[in-house]
């Protein structure tokens, strides 16, 4: 739920074809509000296919393919869901206006592969208290079609949120800028005090479109998160919250330069590469700053990002926390939330952490280097098929001209397996962007998670582990560098637990305490009473899984082997390995290990040493069984 900052006004859809723009038009269909709910925001939700046009569907479709091999600027792009899904009207894709519907689609086979928008729908329609999500043909996200205003089926909700309820004492509301699903967003100015006078945006949502308890809680949690989220320059400020019997207010820093999408169709879908790091190392920023502090984001695209100004170097403000969330370092949602184009796969798989929103700032990435979409698809599940399935395209113009280090940088955000995925606080540390402009590397999370895993390894796969670190290059090297300084290490360069609990005390927020990030320190209790040097450290906190991403991971495992025989390497039978890896009774051990022992000397083989490296995996237990 993001702020508005200026009248909407008539502008093109920024990723649709020409003759597209020439049938679309009116500025009431591209009207937009940061004020948006964007439960994965249309085009994912809603088909509604008009069958009077059917006829002449195929003649459509051909014209439609005809002006995207056209288009100058956005040759890969489909119509993008962030000027109607603000809109009261169905995007075009799905309005009886717009002379278009639901292109047809041929298989070899009878029947499609199941698509996992039909389900995704579903599961909205639950989350937002929709009966009949296909019964209004004149609604863009489909569960909010059966809504009236006076908030049917609500009875016996609890909708007092405890907020003031003295807004009109403080502010004096003006004209609306800007209207969504969920509510809308006015101008608002304080009417006395030391700020008196001074311009705000206030978020008005109406309660009567609280239908669910799934709904109130939403707004409940996007109030505590933006409080709780202080004190970073690139992160919208929040005043405070208020209601009364009909209305939620949320007052928040009023951005007047223009979302990131506006700066992006004025240039003209792309940016040059020194202006993609400019605008990448503030989002990168504020997002490394919400998941130490356990929070994620969960809706990240260029509309959710505003500028402060007109100014061309005006500072950017991410906003819109109304999907966002508290997760614990361990934890993994379920909740199929985003917005189509920049959703995560994990998101669809529904086991997810703070890697999704990384992906999402990949989408991002690419856009702006390119000007086009990662994955282009006309249909909602055909989007999904292409962000679970296909590649990015690295091949077509301007991608040759750009440097190895972007392309590299994007690929490495845009990994479908999130083990594998760069967080923000090492894509701040990637080659292409860290000698931008003094930039500062955060304290990351992931560090903690890594060292819990290493703490609790057996001392031979620690002995793996350090004979790897042993390997890492300089470049690989600064992020881990970086993040052991952070931790201020004492003067003869090692750390304890006391150094860790310092570090997070002075990165802390409320939002920290609510993620219960301070909790995970227990599994860390080992360096209680002993010090990690920066050896140590190194072994703890690399990840095996990105290391595997790289196209020197077999050179640099098959180093760390030589390294491991001389020092580590020793004869072990399957059951004590097995003892080792903490595999439990019930086990087919010697189904599951036999392969990692040399049959020569009783040593691990080299196949051995890289699966002990990532230990077992449930996965191989259940190929096994």
């Amino acid at each position: 739920m993001g702020l508005c900052n200026s009248k909407p006004s008539p502008k093109p859809n920024p990723y649709a074809p020409p003759e597209e723009l020439q049938h679309n038009p009116s500025p009431t269909q591209s009207k937009k509000s940061s004020t948006n709910k964007s439960s994965l925001s249309s085009p994912i939700n809603g088909v509604n296919t008009n069958n009077n046009q059917e006829v002449n569907q195929k003649k459509k479709d051909e014209k439609v393919e005809e002006s995207v091999k056209r288009s100058p600027f956005f040759p890969f792009y489909s119509p993008s869901p962030a000027h109607y899904l603000f809109s009261k009207k169905s995007s075009p894709a799905h309005s009886s206006n717009s002379n278009s519907t639901t292109p047809r689609r041929f298989f070899k086979k009878p029947f499609p592969p199941p698509s996992p928008a039909k389900h995704i729908r579903a599961v909205l329609a639950r989350r937002h208290g929709s009966v009949k999500p296909n019964t209004s043909s004149t609604a863009a996200i489909p569960e909010e079609g059966n809504e009236n205003e006076n908030g049917a089926g609500a009875n016996g909700l609890d909708k007092s949120f405890g907020f003031s309820k003295h807004f009109g004492n403080k502010y004096e509301l003006g004209d609306e800028v800007g209207r969504g699903h969920f509510g809308y967003t006015c101008c608002a100015k304080f009417k006395k005090g030391e700020l008196k006078g001074q311009q705000v945006a206030v978020k008005v949502i109406p309660k009567a479109k609280m239908t669910t308890a799934i709904a109130i809680e939403d707004v409940r949690r996007e109030v505590k998160i933006l409080r709780a989220l202080t004190g970073h320059s690139n992160l919208v400020q929040f005043y405070d919250a208020y209601e009364d019997n009909e209305n939620v207010y949320i007052v928040m820093e009023l951005c007047e330069g223009g979302e990131l999408l506006d700066r992006i169709l004025a240039r003209g879908g792309k940016y040059t590469e020194d202006d993609a790091k400019a605008v990448m190392v503030q989002i990168l920023n504020v997002v490394s700053f919400c998941h130490l502090q356990g929070v994620v984001h969960r809706d990240l695209k260029p509309e959710n990002f505003l500028f402060t100004s007109k100014d061309e170097n005006s500072q950017l403000k991410a906003i819109d926390f109304g999907l966002s969330d508290f997760v614990k370092p361990d934890e993994r949602l379920n909740d199929i939330v985003g917005s189509a184009y920049y959703v995560a796969p994990e998101v669809l798989h529904r086991s997810y952490s703070t890697e999704a929103d990384v992906w999402s700032i990949g989408v991002i990435a690419y856009i702006l280097l390119c000007g086009s979409r990662p994955f282009w698809a006309r249909t909602e599940s055909g989007i999904f098929r292409a962000v679970l399935k296909a590649d990015p395209s690295f091949d077509e113009l301007p991608w040759p001209t750009l440097s190895s280090e972007a392309k590299d940088f994007v690929k490495r955000l845009l990994n479908k397996d999130p083990r594998k995925r760069m967080t923000a606080a090492q894509a701040l540390s990637h080659p292409w962007i860290r000698n931008y402009n003094d930039i500062k590397v955060p304290l990351d999370i992931l560090i903690f998670r890594l060292m819990k895993a290493y703490m609790r390894s057996s001392s031979l796969r620690k002995a793996a582990l350090r004979a790897l670190s042993k390997t890492l290059t300089v470049d690989e090297l600064f992020y881990l560098k970086e993040q052991f300084a952070l931790l201020e290490p004492n003067k003869i360069g090692a750390i304890t637990l006391e150094n860790i609990r310092t570090a997070l005390t002075k990165n802390a927020t409320d939002a920290m305490k609510e993620s219960r990030v301070h909790d995970f320190l227990a599994s860390l209790n080992g360096l209680q009473y002993r010090k990690m040097d920066f050896e140590e450290f190194c072994a703890a906190a690399l990840s095996v899984h990105q290391l595997e991403t790289l196209d020197r991971w077999e050179q640099h495992a098959r180093c760390a082997y030589e390294l491991f025989e001389k020092d580590g390497n020793r004869a072990i039978i399957i059951e004590e390995l097995a003892s080792e890896l903490g595999l439990s009774p019930n086990v087919p051990v010697h189904a599951v290990l036999h392969d990692w022992i040399r049959h020569t000397d009783g040593k691990l083989s080299f196949l051995g040493f890289v699966k002990l490296l990532h230990g077992v995996s449930s996965r191989t237990l259940a190929k096994v069984q």
